[in-house]
């Protein structure tokens, strides 16, 4: 039998560690080892088993989240998913778990409606694989986790015309289209810092929460030379900005004459998330084709994979992370064995390679 992942919850409400541990044992390849009402029991628990991931609350009595985590991955390295309030506070606060070593972030599950909670079960579940086999685990023999996507990016956009695509006559102005998940904040940052000042319009999309992307993005802009913000229905992709997807709404790239703009637009979870990756990319193969350049970074899964294919059946020049540098390589992954991937990369040479093929276009 596949072994299950172990999850230890941390959290100091009663309701939560009730909730979360009812989610994650619907899920056939999870088990819940353990619950703690604060930083200090969990230590205890840990000490008797150490679990394959930790679901960890911020505010909470006697140790605060933030100092539980640090003390985490500077002593024994565990891959902890944050589970926060959905408030800008809560946003700010889980950003830096990020930088301090959390593999992901989300946002507590609410009871509101039917399809809401459904969405969140997925959302929560997926998150937990993602965590149980990134890199920041010890080697061991993993089974590889593969997630069956629900609906395709035609539950948002027509599939591309490839023939009008190719035919589509170059502009001045150039995109940038990239999508990330699971380890994507640090990969983004990386990323993003490299660009030059006067780089093409760049568009993105990271699996992240409603409101969170806010913050996020307000913190790309305090460290990248380049304008950073969060996405607003019809905002310009122009030459010196990136706009990052809204948390829980699609981002879609749209053209009007030879200047290119962005749709913000709710819909269906397209391979499970909600903004989704695949959505960003057939956009951009449809209205940008030859004019672009794809980029697929770290992330647990599929999105984007058949999206950056049909950027670069569109024309397009596509780049993936490459294993070595990826928290987790699965949307780099199976966008390769597609067959959608010029060149597989290192991290850190991204930026200047995008900028090379920009020049060439």
């Amino acid at each position: 039998m596949k072994k299950k992942i172990r999850v230890l919850i941390v959290d100091d409400s009663a309701v939560v560690r009730l909730s979360l541990t009812s989610i994650l044992e619907k899920d056939k390849d999870i088990e819940v080892m353990g619950t703690a009402f604060d930083p200090y029991f969990a230590v205890k628990k840990i000490q008797k088993e150490v679990p394959d991931v930790i679901t960890l609350d911020i505010e909470m009595p006697r140790m605060d989240g933030l100092t539980f985590l640090r003390k985490i991955m500077s002593q024994h390295p565990i891959p902890v998913v944050i589970i926060s309030s959905l408030t800008t506070k809560g946003a700010e606060t889980s950003l830096k778990a990020l930088e301090y070593g959390a593999v992901e972030v989300i946002t507590k599950p609410q009871m509101q409606t039917k399809q809401f909670f459904e969405e969140s079960r997925i959302h929560l579940c997926d998150i937990i694989k993602a965590a149980s086999i990134s890199r920041l685990k010890k080697k061991r023999n993993i089974t590889p986790l593969i997630v069956k996507p629900k609906l395709s990016a035609d539950a948002m956009i027509p599939e591309v015309n490839y023939k009008f695509s190719k035919s589509m006559l170059r502009t001045t102005d150039k995109v940038i289209s990239v999508g990330a998940s699971t380890g994507g904040t640090e990969a983004l940052r990386i990323f993003l810092s490299g660009l030059p000042i006067n780089s093409p319009g760049v568009v993105v999309v990271q699996h992240m929460p409603e409101k969170f992307t806010l913050s996020f993005s307000k913190r790309l802009n305090e460290i990248c030379r380049i304008n950073v913000k969060e996405a607003k229905n019809g905002d310009r992709v122009l030459r010196g900005r990136v706009l990052i997807a809204q948390g829980n709404s699609h981002l879609l790239l749209k053209r009007s004459g030879t200047k290119y703009y962005v749709e913000v637009k709710k819909g269906p979870l397209v391979n499970r998330h909600r903004p989704s990756v695949d959505v960003l990319f057939r956009s951009t193969a449809r209205y940008a084709g030859k004019n672009s350049v794809g980029i697929i970074l770290t992330g647990m899964g599929d999105d984007g994979a058949k999206g950056i294919l049909e950027m670069k059946k569109s024309g397009a020049k596509t780049i993936a992370q490459n294993e070595r540098t990826c928290v987790v390589f699965g949307m780099p992954k199976e966008a390769i064995k597609l067959g959608g991937i010029d060149e597989v990369l290192p991290l850190k040479i991204i930026a200047s390679k995008t900028m090379s093929l920009i020049n060439r276009i």
